[in-house]
């Protein structure tokens, strides 16, 4: 996929997670500069805007409310891509530490739960399974039965807006979308060339 550097102007939130630089490393391997900035004008005059996040919902939360992108975020009308926690902020609530979120996407994140052979939290590489109905989502080309790296404890055990599942000792929501708000489960920045792909999908959007 040929990616126009001109034509984009991506801005990475300010969301306080440690993947920042990964992120951004990710981006900058596809030629494409990734600042990072709580500014609103200059997120609005992007064109694409990317929430990461590392760690817990409740720090996250509490970094956007801080410098505003809590109010910020709902209001813009680019292309939002959410990664890890970044994703699971966009939904209506976390239960980890019952943190009220986004409420861009309809649903609750929760924990994924134990068992026998089932370890949280889920790490390493696991298979996405993208749902028939949305196989023809820009974001999702090229993904369906490709193996992506993922670090979580929480995560949302089902959605309408699902565009693709992974299974750890049940199914859990990896990609979900519902017009410009999409988000990613996995951590792109650590997927190689699949995490290399999803990332260019967002950016052709």
């Amino acid at each position: 996929m040929n990616l126009d550097p001109s034509r984009i102007r991506l801005v990475l939130l300010d969301s306080g997670g440690n993947n920042l630089g990964s992120v951004q490393a990710a981006f900058a391997r596809l030629g494409i500069e990734a600042p990072v900035s709580s500014d609103a004008a200059r997120i609005r005059a992007a064109t694409h805007v990317v929430l990461p996040g590392v760690g817990a919902a409740g720090p996250a939360m509490q970094r956007l409310r801080e410098n505003g992108l809590d109010r910020l975020i709902p209001t813009l009308s680019q292309p939002l891509l959410g990664i890890c926690v970044g994703m699971q902020l966009l939904f209506e609530q976390s239960a980890e530490g019952g943190v009220d979120c986004l409420g861009l996407l309809p649903g609750r994140v929760d924990r994924l739960p134990e068992a026998p052979g089932i370890r949280v939290p889920h790490m390493g590489w696991n298979r996405l399974d993208v749902a028939p109905a949305a196989a023809g989502h820009p974001l999702v080309q090229g993904l369906d039965g490709r193996r992506v790296y993922f670090v979580h404890s929480f995560a949302v055990r089902g959605s309408a807006d699902a565009l693709a599942t992974c299974h750890h000792g049940q199914p859990f929501v990896a990609i979900a979308a519902r017009g410009r708000v999409m988000g990613a489960q996995c951590h792109p920045e650590r997927s190689a060339a699949v995490g290399a792909r999803l990332l260019a999908n967002f950016l052709s959007l």
